[in-house]
């Protein structure tokens, strides 16, 4: 498989746009449990990238659970709770600098997230700054908007890999007439969101592209965000993940997946995986293991959680229900900041 991108060929960019897309941030994006946090780390141990090892979740929780981040009350609001989170912690900044700094310059999630970047980028000494939350990729719009010059790498990974993890995690949620179908839903959720993720990635031309988790080292992104990512650099100074892998990936150079979904998917299990979703897997590049078509229980399913997905996120997203997020990804210690 090889990387996709809708980008020109970076030869026939004049020295200006390669110059400014080597300072511009970076978005790495993908399914929950497709690697995005061994890419980010590679993106920083390749240097000249700001170290923050956190997810900001700015455009997936922060601002619908605190609204409109235009308004300064509501970012008065995000700042006490924002300033004794894990999400502060790791910037290394100071509380009353920053704070003061939003307040006064911030006009939204997009410079919010950048105030904080650009400012963690700067005590540490570096030009630049990338960010690994998963779910961002539903807001590549938002965020193309709001931060012009940002770039966005989709991570793709083996659905069936993929769903196991996710499922492992507990954050499948079948209805209660599903309870056991786990697997299917995360399968399913898997598909809606890659899907949403190429289909916004196409209309960001040259400022996406995508790469399969499997070929992540064989598919350099040096050209495509501006910057030498040389291997041997990346294992010597390895950050997180990089140099300490996960159990996702196999010992070795090359941090390649085990594919435990034929060790651990029981037969029928697989049958009824590669049923439900293995159109998307054969379209995506991937190898199915059965010949199992969609029956009556399959049909069911893509009907009833592909369209509550799309229910799920305009909900949260579009309406004053997002004020119900939960916040436990700010990962909060005491009361809130006053």
């Amino acid at each position: 498989m090889v990387m996709e991108s809708t980008m020109e060929n970076p030869a026939t960019k004049n020295d200006v746009s390669v110059r400014v897309r080597s300072k511009a941030p970076v978005f790495v994006l993908g399914c929950p449990r497709s690697g995005t946090t061994v890419l980010y780390h590679m993106l920083l141990s390749a240097g000249n990238f700001a170290v923050y090892r956190a997810e900001s979740n700015v455009f997936s929780v922060l601002q619908p659970r605190f609204g409109d981040l235009r308004l300064e009350r509501n970012r008065r609001e995000l700042l006490q709770y924002w300033l004794k989170s894990k999400l502060f912690q790791v910037s290394g900044l100071d509380a009353s600098a920053i704070r003061d700094k939003i307040l006064r310059d911030s006009h939204g999630a997009g410079d919010f997230l950048r105030i904080v970047m650009e400012e963690t980028a700067r005590v540490q000494g570096v030009e630049r700054w990338a960010d690994s939350t998963p779910d961002h990729l539903l807001y590549m719009r938002e965020i193309k908007r709001e931060i012009p010059d940002a770039l966005f790498v989709h991570i793709i990974r083996d659905g069936r890999d993929v769903a196991l993890s996710y499922a492992k995690q507990g954050w499948a949620y079948p209805f209660p007439w599903d309870r056991n179908q786990q697997l299917a839903v995360a399968g399913l959720y898997w598909e809606w969101i890659v899907r949403k993720g190429r289909k916004f990635g196409r209309e960001l031309g040259r400022d996406y592209c995508e790469v399969q988790y499997e070929d992540l080292v064989e598919n350099s992104l040096s050209e495509f965000v501006g910057q030498e990512l040389h291997y041997d650099h990346i294992q010597r100074v390895g950050v997180g993940s990089v140099s300490q892998p996960n159990s996702s990936f196999s010992s070795g150079r090359d941090f390649r997946p085990v594919g435990r979904w034929a060790e651990q998917m029981t037969g029928p299990q697989l049958a009824k995986f590669e049923a439900l979703v293995g159109s998307f897997l054969a379209e995506r590049g991937y190898r199915l293991a059965t010949s199992a078509k969609l029956g009556s229980t399959e049909t069911r399913l893509r009907a009833s959680y592909l369209p509550w997905f799309d229910l799920r996120h305009w909900l949260k997203s579009r309406t004053p229900l997002g004020r119900l997020s939960s916040i436990e990804r700010m990962e909060i210690s005491g009361a809130p900041a006053q």
